[in-house]
């Protein structure tokens, strides 16, 4: 079967949870999924979810566990850096039919990666693998290689009325 390139971006609320539910489809499907997770470095409840009820599932981060809030520390880009050189790897063993890019975007919009290393990830996958890649600020030259794209648009949220992050909803 063919794979594709797909892009979840934008500002609103869901880019990481269509992601995940495309990688639960594709458990029942049989396919072996990886989710990379870039800056983040927490365990978020789907974590806990993916650990304990989907073993086809295997799930890595590269991040430290704290937003970024304005420069990016060394530690930050090593983390990121060494992501996408163990990705780079684990795409080429075709041991995956669905890789998870979960954030690679803000990864980019910090530039603790470059555009160019992800262009040449795009393009250089296996025909077989689905590609998907989230995150914030996707650059049009990436959009461009894409075969789907989605755009969550923020229409209205609690945030801005003081409603902080829920878990279980939004972590």
């Amino acid at each position: 079967m063919k794979g594709y390139v797909q892009i979840y971006t934008g500002n609103g609320k869901g880019k990481t949870t269509a992601a995940l539910g495309l990688a639960l489809r594709a458990c029942g499907a049989d396919k072996k999924v990886f989710i990379a997770q870039f800056v983040k470095g927490k365990t978020y409840s789907e974590i806990k979810a993916i650990q304990n009820y989907l073993p086809k599932v295997d799930l890595k981060q590269y991040g430290r566990g704290c937003f970024i809030v304005k420069e990016p520390s060394n530690a930050d880009i090593k983390a990121a850096q060494q992501g996408l050189n163990e990705i780079k790897k684990l795409i080429q063993s075709e041991r995956y039919d669905l890789v998870i890019l979960d954030e690679i975007f803000i990864a980019l919009h910090y530039k603790l990666i470059s555009v160019e290393a992800v262009i040449e990830l795009v393009t250089n996958k296996p025909a077989s693998l689905e590609l998907v890649l989230t995150g914030r600020y996707a650059p049009d030259e990436i959009i461009e290689l894409a075969d789907l794209v989605t755009e969550m648009k923020e229409v209205k949220h609690y945030y801005p009325k003081g409603v902080p992050a829920r878990k279980g909803i939004e972590f």
